[in-house]
């Protein structure tokens, strides 16, 4: 991760954790469904019990990887921002300009 001025890493990390929930919340979606299935009877205890448990080692393990220190925290903010899980409208200003190599390459990667 590059070197950002005190101001604008606080922002960064800001923006990762806003990032994260909302991607744990997207991923947390179809999972709610399957609440609801137990609760109605059409999931058993063992069932429910074994997709939280994909959903530990799965989606929730691997955006845990990429929102959290070590983890390059620029680059998954910016790779939010071009994916359209944050708002780049909602961005500080000299946050973007400092993401803008990162929010350019992850562009031209699509």
């Amino acid at each position: 991760m590059r070197e950002y001025p005190k101001s604008i890493m606080k922002l960064i990390r800001q923006y990762a954790r806003q990032a994260h929930e909302e991607e744990l919340r997207r991923a947390l979606e179809p999972l709610a469904g399957k609440f609801d299935e137990w609760r109605a009877g059409s999931v058993s205890c063992d069932e429910l019990t074994e997709i939280i448990h994909k959903f530990h080692s799965g989606p929730s393990r691997e955006l845990f990887k990429i929102y959290n220190v070590p983890a390059p925290l620029d680059l998954a903010v910016a790779y939010a921002i071009t994916t359209g899980v944050l708002d780049e409208n909602e961005i500080d200003k000299a946050v973007l300009s400092h993401l803008e190599p990162a929010i350019r390459m992850y562009r031209e990667r699509e």
